[in-house]
């Protein structure tokens, strides 16, 4: 009976251990992400680390760190309030004790701006800017569409001084996180390649899209660290119907076929399915599809990636890298309508927390085949 017994208890943990390897062989990349937190934050955020993403094996924590952080190499950078060297280091630890990898985030080319406020990068250094001669508008008076085309400001990427400020961010937050991995953002870059630019104007946009991933992944190359990006300006946002939000109408998509195939794309598709997580697979990069407020949508993209896995040959396959959440606040707002189970006023329970529960509901589904 005792060999019965051993044997049984060799059988179950066998059975546990398949569980979990089945579902990394489904979803590589189980991922969340979001703003870092604030230092008065960073408690409650690990908490929610520790009972929350844990308990759903999450394995990919993608921090919005940017200027919330102490930097040593470039201090006139910082926001007024960041977190710490010492801050940094118990979210770091908290996040290797539960297996979850760490990929921190400074936006890199747009994103140097919102609504009325430019981000410390082009306030610190001005001449980095795209577009110069695009003021910003005063408080509460910026509108969308406006006639400058003014969305978020990009820095130039071919200012001669832009990249050693940016780098040596770079290296010391992923330096702080113990981080094999980077993500630049590179989303919704609207200004590129300005005619009024006296470096880049008459080059091609997607040349010089191209161009900046390649500089930015051959730095994180040189340490073994690998470079994430959102997908959306790869897309043709007027072929594909998408759009100018999470595809391109200013003719950086092809610069999909110029970028080297170690990058991860970050692949959001909010309002509907576009099976997008295809297209960049059949162009051999590696694609995490990301979810946000839309629980239908994020239960379909858990089907789509199932079957793509599923439909696939052994060369595709590993392509479909995994999923993830985002959430487009600081984890406070966030911590608090997920606790809550706030409702949205209009949307119901069209939220970012609720959309994160339901899909990684079904994601804990797969592991037992229900």
């Amino acid at each position: 009976m005792t060999k019965y017994y051993f044997l049984l208890f060799l059988f179950l943990l066998a059975g546990e251990s398949f569980a979990q390897n089945n579902l990394d062989s489904l979803v590589q990349i189980r991922g969340f992400a979001i703003a870092a937190p604030r230092p008065d934050g960073l408690p409650d955020f690990i908490k929610f680390v520790n009972e929350e993403l844990a308990p759903r094996k999450v394995n990919t924590l993608i921090l919005r760190v940017d200027y919330n952080y102490r930097f040593e190499s470039h201090p006139e950078l910082r926001d007024s309030v960041t977190l710490s060297k010492k801050d940094v280091r118990k979210l770091v630890d908290a996040c290797k004790k539960q297996g979850i990898a760490i990929i921190p985030q400074i936006n890199l080319l747009g994103h140097q701006s919102w609504a009325e406020k430019t981000e410390n990068l082009l306030k610190v250094y001005p001449d980095f800017d795209e577009t110069p001669w695009v003021k910003m508008p005063a408080k509460g008076e910026y509108k969308w569409p406006n006639p400058d085309g003014l969305y978020c400001k990009s820095y130039c990427p071919l200012h001669p001084g832009v990249h050693k400020v940016v780098f040596e961010l770079v290296d010391e937050i992923m330096e702080a996180f113990e981080a094999k991995a980077f993500h630049a953002g590179m989303d919704e870059v609207f200004y590129l390649g300005e005619d009024k630019c006296p470096r880049c104007a008459g080059r091609d946009k997607a040349v010089l899209f191209a161009n900046e991933v390649q500089k930015i992944r051959d730095h994180l190359a040189m340490k073994n660290q690998e470079l994430w990006i959102w997908g959306d300006r790869l897309i043709d946002g007027r072929t594909t119907g998408i759009g100018l939000w999470a595809a391109s109408y200013n003719h950086t998509y092809p610069a999909i076929d110029l970028i080297p195939r170690d990058v991860i794309i970050c692949d959001w598709q909010y309002t509907r399915d576009n099976q997008t997580a295809v297209y960049f697979a059949m162009k051999g990069l590696r694609v995490v599809t990301c979810s946000w407020n839309r629980p239908e949508i994020a239960l379909q993209q858990v089907d789509s990636h199932v079957r793509s896995r599923d439909l696939s040959n052994k060369e595709l396959k590993g392509r479909f890298y995994g999923l993830a959440h985002t959430v487009w606040s600081g984890p406070t707002p966030f911590l608090k309508g997920y606790y809550a189970n706030t409702q949205d006023p209009k949307d119901g329970d069209k939220t970012p927390w609720n959309t994160f529960k339901v899909m990684f509901e079904k994601i804990g589904k797969l592991e037992t085949g229900h």
